[in-house]
């Protein structure tokens, strides 16, 4: 269940990637048109005011679209093929359901309880999506229907049709089926859908004569709303309508600020209403002791890199109280630790509350300054004093509480995953013990794919199958039939990592195409049975790490950059340092640089072009890495000079790396040399240096 969970988070943490910088660009633009901190500039017929409007409402868009991000998105983690072609068929099917809801309601509105004629928004239960009038779902719709297709997709995707239908397999023939399925889940949705927001109708008026306890149950809520894009329909009555008071919270808030700014009485006595914006506080007191949580009990490898994600997703929570980036970090991989966080949140405001602090605190820093802290310090500088003091010491409470939590119950909280996707693994050389196949002849990837399916029990015992950069990830029905670690590792993998029935092969870069051929034989699997030892006419090859003769030629791999070099044990990283990989050197990339070690041809280059494979004439597979975890850059800041297939020298220029997006982004620069296949080697001799010159020092001796 937890690695069902842990893929459906890494699915969801897609969308999440957008919302630090568009959380930034909307504190921008809503701080430069604001008139309460910008003044007569920021007057809405001004010059400034409309230039700064046009990036702040582009900065929304990520916001704004949530529930279409989280479509496409979903499937980037959960379509076990094609996932590109998954997406798309995602939104079609998704705006499909939306057009058919449109028109039901059209049609049927009042059947179902739905005024249709509505304006959309507020407590109407109704909102816009790419222009089509429906009801609104949020993000609970748009990951059931995603869901829904993404199902469809991995089960009839490869459904082989009739030639004569031909034109209508893949994506169109999951269109077909999805456009029929969406009708009776339109119905449904119309159906159940209004009870539910009728519930939170008859909520809104019990939190609004409960008192403190209100306020309480309020925020709690709000909080535990927002993974399912509820949360918008519990608050947007009392901020933007006339539910509480005219015009609702924010308007009249802003019309009683020059009463509120004379009167040095408390906040709550003057304006009351305001109490049930007070979700802000744990924005920009809770968010910073999750964050500090988080990196205080990542494990000690992973905290540089940790820093880099927690201090912009966190402070894009207190300037411009944008949570999503920090919340959806760790909500799907801990969901208990995100009701512990709501409770918090809703405990930290009902204190606020008791001590007569209220006002427009619904935003992050910037919304609190410009509507509380900028008009009315003057006046009420004892109750913001009286305000930091209480939100630092929940800042304390909500630090020793996550902490806690993490270590007693071993959350996979950021920085402490089991899982190394992150982690880099080398091309491996597999090398088949079979001849070849009973029914078809097989390449060597098919053979691997075959004897990996033989370890894994067989067909039958395969759920699903996907992969991520250098695994390929099984379930399995009965975990008792995988065999164990040796096994994997002698048929030429890097071995298996095993979590109940989740299984991972650790194969290395080229595991797309060991995946393809996986499905195929999986397909097959009589066709693809290997030849059993006792079977075969001839005797087996000989096994990986046979002893090299005495007068083999002696081959030579120089430095891949200037610098220091030192040996692999050394380098930062446990799946370096553990030879795991293969063994080998790294010189410590200072001019960006990177150079090839020896002759030989580019066998790979990675998609997020921070590594290169290099096949030499004489056998050896060579990996160069550029820098430690640098895959989560994605290709950013390295300029490739060579393309798979090329033809290189030792000493030829392969990449190119901006030194300066490595420094910001506080990756080491530890570049190893591997020899992936260095077990079949004999000799091997490794020099470490303080000063080499790339395609000159020799680092590495060996016999092959």
């Amino acid at each position: 269940m937890m690695q069902k969970v842990q893929k459906f988070g890494g699915a969801m943490f897609t969308p999440v990637l957008l919302f630090a910088f568009a959380g930034i660009m909307v504190g921008i633009g809503t701080l430069f048109t604001t008139e309460a901190v910008m003044g007569s500039l920021a007057a809405p017929d001004s010059m400034w005011y409309l230039l700064w409007n046009v990036v702040l409402q582009g900065a929304w868009c990520v916001f704004n679209q949530l529930p279409l991000l989280f479509v496409v998105g979903l499937p980037i983690g959960l379509a076990k093929k094609q996932a590109g072609r998954c997406c798309m068929e995602a939104l079609v099917l998704y705006l499909t359901f939306h057009y058919f809801v449109s028109t039901i309601l059209s049609q049927w509105g009042g059947v179902f309880g739905v005024d249709f004629a509505a304006e959309v928004g507020g407590s109407s239960g109704l909102t816009m999506i790419a222009n089509i009038k429906t009801m609104d779902m949020g993000m609970m719709g748009a990951l059931l229907i995603s869901g829904i297709v993404i199902y469809l997709h991995n089960r009839f995707f490869d459904t082989e049709l009739p030639d004569w239908l031909g034109s209508f397999n893949g994506s169109t023939f999951i269109f077909m089926i999805g456009f029929f399925v969406m009708i009776p889940v339109a119905f449904l949705a119309v159906l159940i859908w209004p009870h539910i927001q009728s519930g939170m109708m008859l909520f809104q008026n019990f939190v609004m004569n409960a008192g403190a306890l209100g306020v309480w149950v309020f925020i709690f809520l709000e909080r535990l709303l927002i993974p399912f894009g509820l949360h918008h329909l519990l608050y947007s009555p009392f901020y933007y309508d006339n539910l509480v008071c005219p015009g609702g919270i924010y308007t009249y808030w802003a019309t009683q600020l020059p009463q509120i700014a004379a009167s040095t009485a408390s906040l709550k006595s003057l304006c009351p209403e305001a109490a049930f914006t007070a979700t802000g506080f744990s924005k920009i007191f809770g968010c910073p002791g999750i964050a500090l949580a988080f990196y205080a009990t990542a494990k000690k490898e992973k905290k540089k890199q940790l820093v880099s994600l927690l201090i912009p997703i966190t402070l894009t929570a207190i300037v411009c109280g944008v949570t999503e980036p920090i919340e959806f970090t760790f909500l799907f991989m801990a969901p208990q630790l995100f009701v512990v966080h709501a409770f918090l949140s809703a405990c930290l405001s009902t204190t606020m509350n008791l001590f007569g602090i209220v006002g427009v605190f619904s935003g992050g820093l910037i919304e609190m300054s410009s509507l509380n802290f900028i008009p009315l310090m003057t006046s009420h500088w004892k109750q913001y004093l009286l305000l930091l003091v209480i939100g630092l010491i929940y800042t304390v409470i909500w630090f020793v509480v996550f902490r806690f939590l993490i270590s007693k119950f071993d959350f996979k909280t950021p920085g402490r995953e089991d899982t190394e996707e992150t982690k880099f693994y080398s091309k491996a050389e597999f090398r088949a013990k079979q001849a070849g196949g009973k029914g078809v002849k097989m390449d060597e990837k098919t053979i691997l794919a075959a004897m990996i399916l033989e370890g894994l029990g067989g067909a039958d015992n395969i759920v699903d199958v996907t992969n991520c950069a250098t695994r390929l990830r099984t379930n399995v029905k009965d975990e008792t039939l995988v065999k164990d670690d040796a096994y994997f590792k002698g048929i030429g993998t890097h071995g298996i990592s095993k979590n109940g029935k989740a299984m991972q092969v650790i194969v290395g870069l080229s595991v797309p195409h060991v995946r393809d051929r996986f499905e195929q034989v999986m397909q097959n699997p009589s066709a693809y049975e290997l030849v059993k030892p006792e079977e075969s006419a001839s005797a087996p090859e000989a096994a990986v790490g046979t002893a090299v003769a005495a007068d083999a030629p002696l081959h030579r791999l120089v430095s891949a950059a200037n610098g220091q070099v030192v040996k692999v044990e050394d380098v930062p990283d446990d799946a370096f340092a553990s030879k795991a990989l293969g063994d080998g050197v790294a010189v410590i990339l200072e001019d960006g640089k990177v150079y090839a070690p020896a002759d030989g041809e580019i066998s790979l280059v990675a998609e997020t072009l921070h590594a290169y494979g290099i096949s030499t004439s004489d056998g050896l597979e060579l990996l160069v890495h550029i820098g430690v975890d640098t895959v989560k850059l994605d290709g950013k800041g390295f300029t490739p000079k060579v393309k798979e297939g090329d033809k290189v020298k030792a000493g030829q220029l392969i990449c190119e790396v901006d030194m300066d997006v490595m420094k910001q982004s506080g990756y080491s620069m530890h570049t190893p040399i591997l020899l992936t296949n260095g077990d079949e080697c004999g000799d091997v001799k490794l020099y470490p240096a303080k000063n080499a010159v790339a395609g000159k020092t020799v680092v590495v001796e060996y016999r092959l």
